[in-house]
């Protein structure tokens, strides 16, 4: 009788194979991610079945990863500002720890390697609305999550594109001191509507009617 795969065998393989890729990229054969490993290609075909599934396998264990760092990261914290938040997070999403999944999934964007997650930039984009909207929420602006997203992966583009860490670090800055003079959303609706109801006294009363 052949061997039973044993899941902690695997699990500790693609914890490896997730290390190697993060530090220098997702190879396009099995032999980086054996040595890595300390075992051979042949058991990592035998433990994910092709050499397509390890490779999807080691995408999404990396994506968790940084959905669970990241995530963390965009959670409210009581007495903070939900503005030096996205501060710090955006700090780290540039930073030391951030970058190796930048290149990750920019690599994955921006090749044929899409192929082995065809909706990627679809869940790219989704998967960061709900911590935004609910951080944002802080400040009674989930409707922002869009924007904020938006201004993030395009500041990241221009990161990519140039490597200037303080032109786009100041950008940032600049565009989070803007929301801070942003009227809450619902405050905001609600004077709207005191505003034109005191308009419309303020009207009345000139004209004495």
């Amino acid at each position: 009788m052949g061997r039973r795969p044993q899941p902690h065998i695997k699990e500790r393989l693609l914890d490896a194979c997730a290390d190697h890729a993060l530090a220098h990229g997702l190879p396009d054969r099995l032999e980086p991610l054996a040595t890595a490993t300390g075992t051979s290609a042949r058991m990592l075909i035998y433990h994910f079945g092709t050499r397509d599934a390890l490779l999807r396998a080691v995408l999404g264990h990396a994506r968790q990863r940084q959905l669970d760092t990241f995530g963390d990261l965009l959670r409210v914290r009581p007495g903070e500002p939900y503005t030096a938040t996205l501060n710090r997070a955006w700090t780290a999403i540039t930073g030391p720890d951030g970058q190796p999944y930048l290149r990750m999934f920019g690599q994955l964007r921006e090749s044929a390697e899409q192929q082995l997650w065809p909706n990627f930039r679809r869940t790219a984009t989704t998967d960061w609305l709900g911590p935004l909207e609910e951080g944002l929420r802080s400040i009674g602006r989930p409707d922002l999550a869009t924007l904020v997203l938006a201004v993030i992966r395009g500041l990241l583009m221009d990161l990519d594109a140039t490597g200037d860490t303080t032109r786009t670090d100041q950008a940032f800055r600049d565009f989070l001191g803007a929301v801070e003079h942003l009227p809450s959303g619902h405050r905001s609706s609600a004077c709207r509507s005191q505003e034109r109801a005191g308009s419309t006294t303020g009207t009345d009363t000139a004209s004495g009617t």
